[in-house]
């Protein structure tokens, strides 16, 4: 069978990928084609687009880069239609595949969406757009089956992907001695996948660094990303340490963590972290407007309360940094009631393999 996947972001790439190799394993005919990053090619499908040229973030910066998004949302409709697959998998990147979604299911092709958009996070009433324009919905946060019953719709929770990645890490043995660092503490720097990202939220971060002397301040690099966007710890002699993000977290006492996935990813390796995020001021203030959910990490939204601290846009400072680090390194009661959030956390998101479990309800639906 054909399937013709979109992902955007390195974490959707990622769990896509997963996708294609848990497909492939019970559909040995699959061919795969769509747009995704070098996960998804590495996993065998062929690249119409790659995401790193489409990518832009924040409500502002969106607007500024509408036309190119246009440009690709006009080629992938195309592809779609020539390619004539027998399923179109979207995953995650709402604000493209929420627009797929639509023209797919206009043009009479199955839509399945894996990895749900986060409509319960702003614009609740989208969720009846996805309704009306998805078949499928693969869900892996445990709230939202109950969120989207609200609508009468009945979603699939198959687990999170991140439980697989994690199951399949076996942590280096000579992580010290293959990066040449000392054996002081590690504290993980997790500033993001994206250039605007990083450069946006790496300043901050690095201010705190002259007050913990005893520690060791490693930066997870992401390889996409040219090594001059992390300039600015550079130049205070950080080390960045590209493609080993689950080898520092193993290795690390604490972490610094840009809101996003890698929130969730640090609280499953069970280290203490401060959530952080900071964009554009007119970018906050219509998100602000809009937004109806308490938290913005996924480790508080799943908790369902305030497990880890987050300090969001003016609060980002160093003052404030350093308090909340200091706090979650010496307060053993802090970092002891994060820790039994975690195991609340990890309880929540079940044993379920959620490529495996998507894979198989995909080809199902697509032999009925």
């Amino acid at each position: 069978m054909k399937y013709y996947v979109i992902s955007g972001e390195r974490s959707g790439d990622l769990h896509a990928s997963n996708l294609i190799h848990s497909i492939k394993t019970k559909d040995k005919e699959a061919v795969f084609r769509g747009m995704g990053g070098d996960y998804c090619a590495d996993a065998g499908m062929s690249l119409v687009a790659h995401y790193e040229e489409v990518a832009v973030m924040g409500f502002v910066e969106v607007l500024l880069g509408f036309r190119k998004i246009l440009r690709y949302l006009s080629k992938v409709k195309q592809d779609i239609v020539d390619f004539k697959p027998d399923a179109v998998i979207l995953v995650d990147y709402a604000g493209f595949n929420m627009k797929i979604a639509r023209f797919a299911k206009k043009e009479g092709f199955r839509v399945h969406y894996y990895i749900a958009p986060k409509v319960w996070a702003w614009n609740q009433k989208r969720a009846l757009q996805l309704k009306a324009t998805v078949d499928h919905l693969y869900s892996i946060l445990p709230f939202e089956p109950e969120f989207f019953r609200k609508f009468d719709w009945e979603v699939n929770y198959v687990g999170n992907p991140l439980l697989d990645e994690i199951g399949k890490f076996e942590a280096h043995d000579f992580f010290y001695q293959k990066n040449e660092l000392s054996y002081k503490p590690i504290i993980a720097l997790l500033p993001g996948s994206r250039k605007q990202e990083v450069q946006g939220m790496l300043k901050t971060m690095v201010e705190v660094i002259p007050k913990f002397p005893n520690a060791q301040f490693i930066i997870a690099g992401v390889g996409n990303l040219d090594i001059e966007v992390y300039q600015v710890a550079l130049n205070l002699g950080v080390r960045v340490i590209f493609d080993q993000t689950y080898d520092i977290l193993y290795h690390a006492t604490a972490a610094v963590v840009t809101s996003g996935t890698a929130t969730l990813e640090t609280a499953l390796f069970r280290v203490p972290q401060v959530v952080v995020y900071k964009t554009s001021g007119i970018s906050y203030a219509i998100g602000k407007r809009l937004i109806k959910v308490p938290f913005i990490s996924l480790v508080n939204l799943i908790a369902e309360k305030e497990v880890v601290k987050e300090l969001i846009q003016k609060q980002y400072n160093g003052d404030n940094l350093l308090k909340e680090l200091k706090a979650i390194l010496g307060d053993n009661q802090k970092k002891a009631q994060m820790l039994n959030g975690y195991s609340e956390i990890r309880e929540k998101l079940g044993e379920k393999s959620a490529s495996q479990e998507t894979a198989h309800l995909i080809i199902e639906a697509i032999k009925k």
